[in-house]
């Protein structure tokens, strides 16, 4: 566990600063730049770590060379080969020493000046986590803006955790709350709603935060994000929702198709018996035999998945449940009988 150096009350919290970079030769010198630039009177402890996501056209060689230049506090992260995004900042999170923690693109797209008021907020609001909202976005409107809008709402009528911009890099976390969380895959997407799965959705907020357009290189993002966002977005409502309790999920599901399988036989059976009528060519029979097999492979989906959360989080030191702030065990006491 890594620890983050002495504060001074009077200063801001220590920053680290983590941006993963893929292919951004020509981005690695002016981004190091404007993050020196932006943070110039941050008034307090900072560093960056910058995470080379297994380039292949020179980034981490780029990264390394100006990281002497600049000083011990520009640390680097060089995976072996192109894990993705979200290993990405999970490797910077990791490593990451600061009490409070930045992430950008290296794009240049995101401005580092926008960090420190966004610290500052983070603190005055009392938030785990705030996003940036780039309400004046400079990418092209068919492609990005419009999936984008679409894929917002979505999520967020779907998780719950509503806001204007969840692709938007610029997040400013507490370390102590976004360490509680481990990325996988590509949930990179949908960090505010990871985060809502160990704070309050409440202790989640959004800022303006400006936005340039590209200037080296080409965007690693298309259309088809949106294609896996549906699914990334199916799995982040399940573990959200009942990432404790997943015999609720499978088990609702089952005893609706059990519900209106049953509903069917009970129809068939009175055709049958009441009415004299033939009915084993009858669609609706198969329909209803269907029904009633889904609904115990789901019901018995749901205890195996009971049991398997129950054995994971006994064997394991993790709860379902997060502690935000508690006294200090070793100076409890009690209260003695009068």
């Amino acid at each position: 566990m890594t620890s983050s150096p002495p504060r001074d009350p009077a200063a801001r919290p220590a920053l680290s600063v983590v941006i993963p970079m893929f292919d951004e030769v020509e981005n690695v010198e002016p981004m190091l730049a404007r993050v020196h630039q932006g943070l110039a009177d941050y008034g307090g402890d900072w560093e960056l770590i910058c995470v080379d996501d297994g380039s292949r056209d020179g980034t981490g060689t780029r990264l390394m060379q100006l990281a002497a230049t600049f000083g011990s506090h520009v640390r680097v992260i060089r995976l072996r080969r192109n894990f993705g995004q979200t290993a990405a900042m999970q490797a910077g999170f990791d490593a990451a020493r600061g009490e409070v923690i930045a992430t950008l693109d290296g794009d240049l797209q995101n401005d580092p000046a926008d960090i420190p008021r966004m610290v500052d907020e983070l603190l005055a609001r009392d938030l785990d986590l705030l996003q940036g909202w780039r309400q004046r976005r400079q990418d092209d409107l068919l492609l990005r803006k419009i999936p984008s809008r679409i894929a917002n709402a979505l999520i967020g009528r779907v998780t719950g955790v509503a806001l204007h911009d969840y692709g938007c890099s610029l997040k400013v976390y507490r370390a102590e709350v976004i360490r509680e969380v481990t990325l996988l895959g590509e949930m990179h997407r949908f960090i505010p709603v990871w985060v809502a799965g160990v704070t309050a959705p409440t202790r989640i907020g959004e800022t303006p935060v400006s936005h340039q357009a590209r200037r080296f290189g080409a965007s690693k993002y298309g259309i088809s994000r949106t294609f896996r966002v549906l699914i990334d977005l199916l799995s982040a409502f399940f573990f959200l929702r009942f990432g404790s309790r997943p015999g609720h999920f499978f088990g609702s599901i089952g005893i609706l198709f059990g519900a209106v399988g049953g509903a069917m036989m009970a129809y068939l059976l009175v055709v049958k018996f009441g009415l004299g009528q033939h009915i084993g060519q009858r669609p609706l029979l198969l329909v209803s035999i269907l029904l009633l097999v889904a609904s115990i492979q789901f019901l018995t989906t749901g205890v195996l998945a009971e049991l398997l959360t129950r054995t994971f989080y006994a064997s394991s030191a993790l709860s379902h449940h997060r502690i935000r702030v508690q006294t200090d065990p070793a100076a409890a006491g009690w209260r003695a009988p009068s």
